[in-house]
This record gives structure tokens, C-alpha cells and sequence, in this order.
């Protein structure tokens, strides 16, 4: 999968390119995700609770990916920025594509099973939260969260 150019590669925050991918096709892989997002938080000096919430973000984009797109990619790595360190996530995938963002970021609103509280609440956890997404091209969303 190629990187949309406005988010720039991972690792480009930090100036090293080491970063964890999963490929998200199964709730398997959401475990995955969350587990490795677990793993990289712990070891940025997140709090127990910041690293939870981190982890749940991740299973909340990781789910809604298997749910509308069915397969995707995550990557996750260690950010910098003017002095902070936290980290980064950036989840991507070539499914439909969501037509109202503005819609979509509404509590309680799904075109799916769930109760629409994923995207939302992913937004809630995160300190940073961007969404792009073309209708028939896929969607990108990216969040970070800086240790406190």
C-alpha cells in the first residue's frame, strides 16, 4: 500500500524509518495491533492508563477496517515533535471509502453493525486525530498521542 503524501512515511516524525506494520485483514490482526501499540507505548514511558487507551484507539480503527474495508495496514512507530515524544499511528485501506467524514465522526452513527462510537472515541483517546477518506479509494486515519 502506498503512503498518501500528506501524512509522509512512518518514522519521518523521528527521523528513523523502524517501524511496526501489521497487515489488518481479521480480528486477529486487530489483537495484533493492539498488542504491538501496547508494546511500543509501555516502552515510550506511557502511564498504564495512556498505554490502554492507546491500545484501544488502535482496536477501534483496526476493527472498522476489517468491518467496511476488510483488509488494511497499520503502521505504528515513535514520534517526535518540537521536544515531545509519543506515539504514531497511521491506519490505511483501499475499501469503499467514507462519503461523510463529518457525519462519521458523530457519536452513535454507523453504516455498519456497531454502535458508532469507534472513530469518535478513537478521536477522544488520541491527542492528534486526522481523517482522509475517498469514496471508492479508501481511508487513511492518523493519530498520535505524547506522553504526558
Amino acid at each position: 500500500m502506498a503512503w498518501l503524501p500528506s501524512i509522509g512515511a512512518p518514522g519521518a516524525e523521528s527521523g528513523v524509518a523502524n517501524d511496526t506494520r501489521v497487515t489488518i485483514a481479521s480480528d486477529v490482526d486487530c489483537v495484533v495491533a493492539r498488542q504491538k501499540g501496547r508494546e511500543l507505548a509501555a516502552g515510550l514511558g506511557f502511564s498504564l492508563t495512556d498505554t490502554t487507551l492507546i491500545a484501544t484507539a488502535i482496536s477501534e480503527i483496526a476493527r472498522n477496517i476489517v468491518e467496511h474495508a476488510r483488509r488494511g495496514e497499520m503502521s505504528l512507530w515513535r514520534a517526535e515533535k518540537e521536544g515531545r515524544r509519543g506515539i504514531a499511528i497511521v491506519a490505511r485501506d483501499e475499501g469503499p471509502g467514507i462519503p461523510n467524514i463529518e457525519l462519521a465522526m458523530q457519536d452513535g452513527y454507523s453504516t455498519g453493525k456497531g454502535l458508532g462510537l469507534g472513530l469518535p472515541g478513537a478521536r477522544r483517546l488520541m491527542d492528534e486525530f486526522e481523517i482522509v477518506s475517498r469514496v471508492g479509494q479508501g481511508t487513511t486515519v492518523t493519530m498520535r498521542k505524547w506522553v504526558a
